[in-house]
C-alpha cells in the first residue's frame, strides 16, 4: 500500500532535505537529522542552522530501548537518538548500507568481520564510544534473559573479540547474509548501540532514559503527551556546511489521541510537520499548497489467523478465508485507492528481491467465493463460528479494515466480533496470543528475510499465529546462507 508516512510543512523544506528518511521509516527522521540521506530537490534552500520543530506522531513508540521495542512509531524517534553499526542510504531510487560507527569494515572470510570504529564518537552523557561499548551491546542483544524481540538477528554469532579501543572481530557460525539490514540502527535495531552505562544504572526503566550516541538526545517523555529531543552537541557527523549536525536545536513530538486534531492543527500551520498521514485524508492534504506529501508503496498489509487454537488450527478453513477476501473494496474503502494488491511478503522497499514482473505472473490469492464455500464446508467445525477479531486504535486503517472483511467472512459463516483496543492492549494480546483474527503491516523492511524469519518460522517470538511448517522453515534457514 501507499504509506503516506509524513506532512510536511513549506517552511521547512531548507532544513528538512539535508537529512531525509527511507522509504518506509518514520519519516520525520528526515526533519530531524538522523536516519537516512535523500538527494536535494533542485529547488532546495541552503539549509538553515537553530530553531525548533513540533510534529504530531500518530505512532506512539513503545519503547525506546531499540533491542527491546516492536514498534513501527519508535523506528524514527531511534534513528535520532542511536547510531547503528551501520546505516541507510536512499537515493530516491535504490536502498543502500553505508558505514556508521563502523567506519571500516573488512571481512578475511566468509564468516570473520573486522569492524573499525570512528575515532570521537560520545554518548549523550560525554563517554566516548568504545568496541567494548560494540561488544556488550551484541552480547545484551542475544541474551535471552534480556528477551530481544530482535535476538533472532544475531543467532549465527559465535564470537566477539575486542581487538583494541576501536577494533573488534565478530564470528559468525556460518555465513549470513542479512547482516547488513540487522546492523543498521533504528532500522534494523540488531546495529544500535546504547549506553551500558545508562542500562545497568536504569534497568528496566531505560527505555523510558534512552542514551545513545545520535543526533538528538532524549529531555521529557510525557505519557500520552509529548517527547522532546534537544540537540547533542557532540555529534560527529558534519553538514554541508562544514559544522557538526544537527541543524535543528529542539524537536518536540507531540502524541495525539486523536489523528483527526493533528490534521486540524497542520492544515491551520500549528503544526511543521506529521508522521504517517491518515490515508483519509491524503486527498485533502494533497490539495493544500502550503504542504507536501511524502510517500509510496510500502510493506504487506495482511489479516493473520491464529493457528495454536480453534477454529483457524484447521488449514482448510484458513484456506477459505483468503478465498473469500475481496481485495477491490478494501483497497478503494480501507485505503481510500492509495494501495495495489500484494503478491507476497516481499514488497517493493526490498529493491532488489521486489519484482513486479515475476509478481505480475504468480498465482496469488483472489476472491473465489464458490471455492471458499466448498472449502467451508470441509472444516471441522461446521454452523455458525464466533471469533474474536483485535482491532487497534493506531491501526493506520483504523476499523475500516476489520469493518470490511467482517461480511465477507459472514459470507461463508464466520461472525467476528470486532474488538477495539489501545495499542498496548492491543500488542499485549496479540503476543499473548489471545486472539483469533487481526490485521496489521510491515514497516521498514529492507529484506525478506525480516519480513519471512521472525514471523514465519516455527517457535520465533514474533510468529505469534503459531504458524509451522518445517519444509518451508528449511528453506527459510538455507536462505540465509543463500
Amino acid at each position: 500500500m501507499k504509506d503516506h508516512k509524513a506532512v510536511l510543512g513549506e517552511r521547512l523544506r531548507g532544513a528538512l532535505t539535508r537529512r531525509a528518511f527511507l522509504r518506509q521509516a518514520v519519516a520525520l527522521s528526515l526533519a530531524m537529522g538522523g536516519g537516512v540521506s535523500l538527494p536535494l530537490p533542485a529547488a532546495a534552500r541552503p539549509a538553515r542552522r537553530g530553531g525548533s520543530l513540533t510534529v504530531a506522531w500518530l505512532d506512539p513508540p513503545d519503547t525506546l530501548d531499540p533491542h527491546l521495542s516492536s514498534s513501527p512509531g519508535a523506528i524514527g524517534l531511534l534513528n535520532n537518538l542511536y547510531n547503528g553499526i551501520l546505516k541507510i542510504e536512499f537515493d530516491g531510487r535504490r536502498v543502500r548500507i553505508v558505514p556508521d560507527l563502523a567506519e571500516r569494515w573488512e571481512m578475511p572470510d566468509p564468516v570473520t568481520h573486522v569492524l573499525t570504529l570512528r575515532r570521537g564518537v560520545k554518548f549523550h552523557t560525554g563517554e566516548e564510544l568504545t568496541a567494548e561499548d560494540v561488544q556488550w551491546n551484541q552480547e545484551r542483544l542475544r541474551n535471552r534473559e534480556v528477551g530481544s524481540p530482535h535476538a533472532w538477528k544475531l543467532a549465527a554469532l559465535d564470537r566477539i573479540e575486542v581487538l583494541g579501543r576501536h577494533r573488534l572481530k565478530l564470528t559468525f557460525a556460518r555465513p549470513y547474509q542479512f547482516l547488513p539490514v540487522a546492523w543498521t540502527g533504528g532500522t534494523g535495531r540488531a546495529g544500535a548501540i546504547v549506553s551500558r552505562r545508562a542500562v545497568e544504572k536504569h534497568g528496566r526503566t531505560y527505555g523510558r532514559r534512552p542514551v545513545g550516541t545520535g543526533p538528538f538526545r532524549l529531555v521529557e517523555w510525557r505519557e500520552g503527551d509529548r517527547i522532546v529531543l534537544e540537540r547533542h552537541r557532540d555529534y560527529f557527523e558534519r553538514g554541508v556546511d562544514g559544522r557538526r549536525l544537527p541543524y535543528l536545536d529542539r524537536v518536540t513530538v507531540l502524541l495525539p489521541r486523536d489523528p483527526a486534531s493533528a490534521i486540524g492543527a497542520i492544515m491551520t500551520g500549528e503544526l511543521d510537520g506529521m508522521a504517517r498521514c491518515p490515508l483519509a485524508f491524503a486527498a485533502v492534504l494533497r490539495k493544500n499548497p502550503n504542504l507536501a506529501l511524502y510517500g509510496q508503496e510500502g510493506n504487506t498489509a495482511y489479516l493473520a489467523m491464529n493457528t495454536r487454537r480453534p477454529p483457524f488450527d484447521d488449514r482448510t478453513l484458513r484456506q477459505a478465508v483468503a478465498l473469500a477476501l475481496d481485495r477491490t473494496p478494501i483497497i478503494q474503502q480501507a485505503y481510500f485507492g492509495e494501495a495495489m494488491p500484494a503478491c507476497s511478503p516481499i514488497s517493493p522497499p526490498m529493491t532488489d528481491f521486489y519484482a513486479p514482473a515475476l509478481c505480475a505472473g504468480l498465482k496469488v490469492q483472489a476472491l473465489d467465493l464458490e471455492r471458499a464455500r466448498a472449502l467451508r464446508a470441509k472444516v471441522k467445525v461446521q454452523g455458525e463460528i464466533e471469533v474474536d477479531y483485535l482491532v487497534s486504535m493506531a491501526s493506520g486503517t483504523g476499523s475500516r479494515l476489520a469493518e470490511l472483511i467482517q461480511p465477507m467472512l459472514a459470507r461463508i459463516g464466520i461472525t467476528a466480533r470486532l474488538l477495539l483496543h489501545d495499542p498496548a492492549t492491543w500488542r499485549k494480546k496479540r503476543e499473548a496470543g489471545d486472539f483469533h483474527l487481526y490485521d496489521d503491516a510491515g514497516l521498514a523492511h529492507l529484506d525478506p528475510e525480516e519480513s519471512l524469519f521472525p514471523v514465519w518460522r516455527t517457535g520465533e517470538p514474533a510468529n505469534v499465529t503459531g504458524y509451522s511448517n518445517p519444509e518451508f522453515d528449511r528453506l527459510l534457514t538455507e536462505a540465509q546462507v543463500e
